[in-house]
């Protein structure tokens, strides 16, 4: 009896299990390796980074491309696949019902999306003559004058300068002109100021104008 149970419960497994297997081999044949590359319509380079966005309409199932612009998902036959990039016109490309095996390759070609705007320009007048006669009428107010001109003095230009901070332009250009200077006397003893026939200038100058006699008072 444990034997006749034995054989029935293995044929039910067994049926149980081909079951199981024959809808996934009527269905496999449906989907294919779809791979290619995203490339410029222009110049055939690839659209590289960043990472064009493909993936099939209506579901969960996306990749990106990589630097070279190759790509490569699992989509079913008769399935659209989208390619999304921004400053690229958005393509859509649906996968055929007629490929024979499970591997589909395809060179995708993205047209750059340009928006041009018309330039507006902005006038306070109707036109250049209301321009003109407006400038040439206008009287500006002392006060405002004053304080622009309080504003341009050399005192207070100076004391901006002082205050503002280097950008990052001249602290870079600073820091090279430094280092090219150590570089210059790399490995050996730099010159002494005694031997400068420029400094030994700027003393004899400075002691006929009496400089130091002046500090010494």
């Amino acid at each position: 009896m444990n034997a006749v149970a034995t054989k029935i419960f293995s044929l039910a497994v067994a049926l149980l299990v081909s079951l199981s297997v024959l809808p996934a081999q009527e269905t496999s044949g449906d989907f294919v390796q779809f791979s290619g590359r995203v490339v410029k319509e222009d110049n055939g380079q690839p659209v590289a980074f960043p990472y064009v966005n493909v993936y099939v309409k209506n579901s969960s199932r996306g990749v990106s491309s990589d630097l070279s612009g190759f790509f490569s998902l699992v989509a079913k036959k008769g399935e659209t696949v989208v390619f999304s990039f921004v400053g690229y016109q958005t393509a859509e490309y649906t996968v055929p019902t007629d490929i024979e095996g499970n591997w589909y390759t395809l060179i995708q070609t993205m047209t750059e999306d340009t928006v041009y705007l018309p330039q507006t320009v902005i006038y306070p007048w109707p036109s250049r003559d209301f321009f003109e006669i407006e400038f040439l009428a206008m009287q500006p107010d002392q006060e405002l004058q004053n304080a622009a001109e309080r504003n341009l003095s050399p005192e207070v230009l100076a004391a901006i300068e002082q205050r503002t901070l280097a950008d990052g332009d001249e602290a870079t250009d600073l820091l090279l002109r430094r280092q090219a200077k150590s570089y210059y006397y790399e490995g050996q003893l730099r010159p002494q100021q005694i031997f400068d026939a420029m400094a030994w200038k700027e003393f004899i100058q400075a002691w006929k104008r009496g400089d130091f006699k002046k500090k010494k008072d």
